[in-house]
């Protein structure tokens, strides 16, 4: 896969010059403007609530799902509300399912790895990332981006025995209103390099990409302008929940694994 590799490099050079060039002169610009949404946005706690156990009725299956703060159901009060909650509630008419949710605001894939690194190995059948506006706005840079990703993806098959990685397309950021321009379309160009490496990502490793266009009117974010509010968890749990019905079911016709 190195042609798909040394392509990509060579798009994301061509193609996004301009970012490149605009960084350099409103690097000043973004470095007020990143401040001052720190220091203005709400902070936020995460969803209460339980962050694992079984649910539902159904052939039985795993479901781990690991994250930063979108994952943690910041933006709700309880974890019935949040992503979590949500995904189990729709799977659960057709399935009885064994979940745990290891996620916590602030954290970059990096960081990730590292929880799964220490934490016990359990056996689940599929398992679920949310994570990368940290990477965005924190500065990690394209490879480690991937090599982050491709660490995660090898410890959820081999530690903890996912017979298949879904992978959630980092948020348009261009869409925040919490952000202002020019910090939104900056932010929003980096996301558009990383998620194009969580695609070809997904095609070498045999994962799914999860890519969904939420809406972003009001009532589907929180009040810090910036996280999903319960009608977005709510629309994104289910559109996941459908994503991987489907991939549980086209396993069941060819008789094979996730």
């Amino acid at each position: 896969m190195q042609i798909k590799w040394n392509v990509l490099i060579y798009f994301l050079k061509g193609k996004h010059l301009l970012h490149t060039i605009a960084t350099i002169f409103l690097l000043p610009i973004l470095f007020i403007q990143g401040l001052y949404v720190k220091w203005a946005t709400p902070k936020l706690p995460e969803a209460s609530g339980a962050r694992a156990g079984i649910f539902g009725f159904g052939h039985k299956i795993g479901l781990l799902i690991a994250g930063d703060s979108a994952a943690a159901g910041v933006g709700v009060n309880t974890q019935e509300e949040a992503f979590a909650g949500q995904l189990v509630s729709s799977l659960s008419p057709e399935y009885e399912i064994s979940w745990k949710l290891i996620a916590q605001t602030g954290l970059k894939a990096k960081h990730i790895v590292e929880r799964l690194r220490s934490a016990d190995a359990e056996s689940f059948d599929i398992a679920l990332l949310s994570v990368g506006v940290n990477d965005i706005t924190r500065g990690t840079r394209v490879n480690a981006w991937r090599v982050s990703q491709l660490s995660l993806i090898k410890l959820l098959k081999e530690k903890f025995g996912c017979r298949h990685v879904f992978l959630s397309c980092i948020p348009p950021m261009h869409l925040f209103p919490a952000l202002p321009q020019p910090l939104r379309w900056w932010l929003g160009v980096r996301v558009k390099k990383f998620n194009q490496i969580l695609k070809i990502i997904c095609e070498e490793e045999r994962c799914t990409l999860v890519q969904m266009d939420l809406p972003f009117e009001k009532e589907y974010m929180a009040e810090d302008g910036f996280h999903p509010s319960a009608s977005a968890y709510a629309l994104w749990g289910r559109y996941t929940a459908e994503v991987i019905r489907q991939k549980i079911k086209q396993a069941d016709n060819i008789q094979t694994t996730f």
